[in-house]
């Protein structure tokens, strides 16, 4: 599985976005998924999910949610603020879809647009206590069930493919490339040559091939 990022960065992630989404709805007053709008419009979460140091490590919650309100709507940040330490549901939440992120290695944008808010944060009676590959299994579950096809397929598609078409694109053959659609044979543990092969002739990113389940 290729994950996000460098996985000693992930428990800062994880207790970052927590925090952010804590202060945003408890001490700011913004609805989780008005925030998290906000998050992914700034910017701000593309550089998250890259790992980049700056947000990741350079910050904490409070200083996100108000470089995030100055970047998308102009809010300036006050001299003071109260922040509560508190693990609210929303914490969980931020915690929770950090980590999913990372191993998941998605962008915020296609989770959120698979597993809404609001189904997250219905979430939480049933996996805040459990161990979290509990909870990551559950989202691959709930995101397989709006994806019925493979990432490949939906991409090949998506470009205006034949699989023959792929095939001479790429350089791949095509009972490679069925077989990876019907995933009787794993992607994830696709060559590197292929794997790049074939995102070069979609023009997306290695990563956007994988599926979310793997082994």
């Amino acid at each position: 599985m290729i994950c996000a990022y460098d996985p000693n960065m992930r428990p800062k992630a994880q207790v970052l976005l927590g925090r952010a989404l804590d202060f945003a709805v408890h001490e700011v007053g913004y609805l989780p998924e008005d925030f998290m709008q906000l998050f992914m419009q700034s910017g701000f979460a593309k550089q998250f999910e890259r790992g980049n140091p700056a947000i990741i490590m350079g910050k904490n919650g409070v200083e996100l949610v108000f470089d995030v309100l100055e970047r998308t709507i102009g809010i300036q940040r006050p001299i003071e603020v109260r922040f509560s330490k508190g693990r609210s549901k929303e914490y969980w939440i931020g915690w929770a879809l950090a980590y999913y992120q990372w191993v998941s290695n998605s962008s915020f944008w296609s989770i959120l647009l698979d597993v809404p808010m609001d189904r997250l944060q219905g979430m939480y009676r049933s996996y805040h206590e459990m161990d979290i590959q509990r909870f990551v299994d559950a989202m691959d579950t709930l995101r397989a069930q709006q994806h019925p096809e493979s990432n490949l397929k939906q991409r090949r598609l998506r470009a205006g493919l034949t699989q023959e078409q792929l095939a001479d694109a790429s350089g791949v053959p095509v009972r490679t490339i069925q077989e990876y659609e019907q995933r009787r044979k794993d992607i994830n543990k696709a060559q590197v040559e292929a794997a790049l092969a074939l995102a070069r002739a979609l023009y997306c990113e290695p990563a956007d091939l994988l599926e979310r389940a793997a082994s």
